[in-house]
């Protein structure tokens, strides 16, 4: 069985190609994080949506005309990687550029199920190359089943949206994280993702000069694939102390998600934030700062509504004010 689609895109082939093959573009539309290394051979590794990561190998690319790679599920006995092929053509046509997909090898269930998701996905391209701009993907937002990796997953999905609407010109703002500016907040954030990486044998590769979201987004793919190949059994240790998996993973959450609303409250945007993972990341958050962290690493927990929503019940208890969100 097969999947074949074809979608009309108002950009030119280079263009588009480069939607279909850069990491910081398909984070726009397809992936929440990517690794890419494009070259006939290379591997890449995409997380699609939370706890769930597409596998392959690249096998033809013709810049603005083609590309072909091996595609499978990391983790799926029915479908690993390597185990089916997707094939996309690209054609010059007025006023853009036709994309066909092609997916081989599939059986008919597993059809059915990458026909949804393709149509979902390529929807999301045609949006983001006609209107600059995907939107937040609602498949990305709730993770099911979750835990502390796959709602790091879909907070860091989260975060990525507020660190691209950043500006060179908000980086000396106050954010409502204390004595950090913007700018100051970005280094601190890198510097955790990085630390923990360390902790988990990847030394992240900084690239100061890039954007604040391929910057952060693409330190936290090299931490979060390390931390899938490691699990969250056992322990890490951080330099300063040995501290359990699951712990650095509940910091890895508040430093993604409570940051981010750190970046949108100092710059005037607006976080999207699923129920579902604002209520996971607050349980985290209840399990991780502890009273003799009060007055240190974290100020005393704020007073909000007993109707407020769960992000603002996280945010309140990291120590900050949430009036006027």
């Amino acid at each position: 069985m097969s999947f074949n689609k074809t979608v009309f895109l108002p950009v030119d082939p280079d263009a588009a190609f480069a939607l279909l093959t850069e990491p910081e573009r398909l984070r726009r539309w397809k992936t929440v994080a990517a690794r890419v290394d494009l070259r006939v051979g290379g591997e890449y590794r995409w997380t699609v949506t939370p706890g769930h990561v597409a596998m392959g190998t690249f096998t033809e690319i013709e810049p603005g005309k083609r590309v072909v790679y091996t595609w499978g599920w990391e983790g799926d006995g029915q479908l690993p990687p390597g185990a089916s092929t997707v094939r996309v053509n690209l054609e010059a046509v007025d006023g853009g550029t036709t994309v066909q997909l092609i997916h081989e090898g599939l059986t008919p269930e597993q059809e059915v199920m990458h026909a949804e998701g393709w149509t979902h996905f390529l929807a999301r391209l045609v949006q983001l190359a006609a209107h600059g701009d995907a939107g937040p993907d609602e498949w990305s937002a709730a993770p099911d089943p979750i835990d502390e990796l796959a709602s790091a997953e879909a907070a860091l999905a989260a975060a990525q949206r507020i660190l691209r609407g950043l500006k060179p010109s908000d980086m000396e703002l106050a954010t409502p994280c204390e004595d950090f500016t913007v700018h100051g907040l970005l280094e601190h954030l890198f510097g955790s993702i990085a630390s923990i990486g360390k902790a988990l044998g990847v030394s992240v590769a900084d690239r100061p000069a890039a954007s604040p979201e391929a910057r952060i987004a693409d330190a936290a793919q090299d931490t979060l694939e390390a931390f899938r190949a490691h699990g969250l059994a056992g322990s890490l240790d951080m330099g300063f102390a040995e501290l359990p998996a699951t712990l650095v993973a509940n910091i890895l959450n508040l430093e993604l998600l409570v940051h981010a609303w750190d970046f949108a409250n100092a710059t005037g945007q607006d976080l999207a934030v699923s129920p579902v993972l604002s209520d996971y990341v607050l349980g985290l958050a209840r399990n991780t700062i502890r009273p003799q962290m009060r007055g240190t690493t974290f100020a005393e927990e704020t007073l909000v509504d007993e109707s407020a929503a769960s992000l603002e019940r996280l945010i309140a208890f990291t120590g900050r004010e949430v009036a006027g969100i």
